[in-house]
């Protein structure tokens, strides 16, 4: 079994940092193209939701997921987008933890218009076999509860997040490996998977050296970590072999705190240990994540881990809220910026309509290949 070499080295991690500044002078530079309109900004969170994170009891669980379920919609739907659409959260459940229960309470706030749920998976050791089967066993199980998306073609749809950020066996440390499948990229696209949406992984082995991208990356069976590079996702061109790796946020930053520099970079991430503030929001535009030749729709893709008791305190306790009403007050004009809150699965859409060069409105492309799962055999 191929294992990719340690590299979470002080080096690696200046090499990524110095990357991410050279990154925003990009999309610094390419934001300067003349536009007819304003810059649409498409904004989603995807959440490493883990109820039974910790190993926690079923009755805790289900108490974080029940908190979830009372007070996400008071919040969400205090908000609209430019379109009058509510925030959608990217829940991704994850399949080693699966309790049937708190899925079915799951699929019903997302029924609610609340959000969508998309695959998590923690694993180890895997070989092809073994992981296929555990991918089939999650699909067909989350398609059954009516919680997918489906191909033009009726073969389920699905996103990924890799757990313990190691996709395409990109981690191997501490004498254990995270995940055991180099080739782990053709193997989820075989079986449906249309995007990954597990980076940033800032100070892992997995991150990419590619950062604040939208690029289509292929794996390989003798090489782990195939997914380091890729072919950039570009605007009007044909859509490039491999599968599309859907980034967020990574942008170095100085703050002054007790009249000292810190440095730091901005990774995205919703939790207890970096609060939302607002100039979060401006690093996360400044990144311009867009696809190359079209500079006027950028994606901002969140993360979180939220069911947790202190990541959930500070996203329901007010981080959300503060986040969307930011958004819907600077970045919601109508002549600088439209906002558009998106689910994973929109996000994907605009994002293929944009590289086949569709010029639609952001509404008309939220469903421009894939489906809601409240449309397909199974849902609502």
């Amino acid at each position: 079994m191929s294992r990719f070499p340690l590299n979470s080295s002080r080096l690696f991690t200046l090499e990524i940092a110095a990357r991410a500044a050279l990154s925003l002078r990009g999309s610094a530079s390419a934001r300067q193209t003349p536009s007819s309109g304003p810059v649409d900004l498409f904004l989603c969170v995807v959440d490493h939701y883990e109820p039974q994170h910790g190993r926690a009891s079923k009755a805790l669980a289900m108490e974080r997921l029940e908190d979830w379920i009372e007070r996400y919609p008071k919040i969400a739907g205090a908000h609209r987008d430019s379109e009058g659409r509510v925030p959608a959260h990217g829940f991704f459940y994850p399949w080693d933890e699966y309790d049937e229960e708190e899925f079915v309470r799951l699929v019903e706030l997302c029924r609610g218009g609340w959000g969508e749920i998309e695959l998590h998976l923690h694993h180890r050791d895997d070989t092809e076999a073994t992981l296929r089967q555990k991918i089939r066993d999650a699909v067909e199980t989350y398609r059954r509860h009516g919680a997918l998306s489906e191909w033009p073609d009726g073969r389920p749809a699905f996103s990924f997040i890799h757990g313990d950020w190691a996709l395409n066996n990109s981690r191997s440390d501490g004498g254990r490996n995270w995940c055991g499948v180099n080739d782990e990229i053709r193997l989820l696209q075989s079986e449906g998977c249309y995007a990954d949406f597990t980076f940033p992984a800032w100070k892992q082995t997995a991150q990419p050296r590619m950062v604040n991208a939208l690029y289509y990356a292929q794996s390989s069976p003798s090489h782990p970590k195939g997914h380091d590079r890729g072919e950039p996702a570009r605007a009007g061109g044909p859509v490039p072999p491999g599968m599309l790796m859907v980034q967020g946020p990574l942008v170095p930053y100085a703050q002054k705190t007790d009249g000292s520099l810190r440095k730091g970079v901005d990774d995205g991430d919703l939790a207890a240990t970096f609060r939302y503030r607002p100039e979060r929001l401006d690093r996360w535009v400044r990144a311009g994540i867009h696809v190359q030749g079209k500079p006027d729709r950028v994606f901002i893709k969140l993360h979180s881990h939220g069911a947790p008791e202190a990541n959930r305190d500070a996203m329901l306790g007010g981080d959300l809220d503060a986040l969307f009403s930011d958004a819907e007050s600077r970045y919601n004009d109508g002549t600088r910026y439209r906002l558009h809150y998106v689910s994973p699965r929109e996000m994907f859409n605009v994002i293929r309509a944009t590289v086949e060069g569709i010029e639609g409105s952001p509404g008309e492309l939220r469903d421009y290949l894939l489906p809601p799962p409240t449309r397909v055999a199974g849902g609502r």
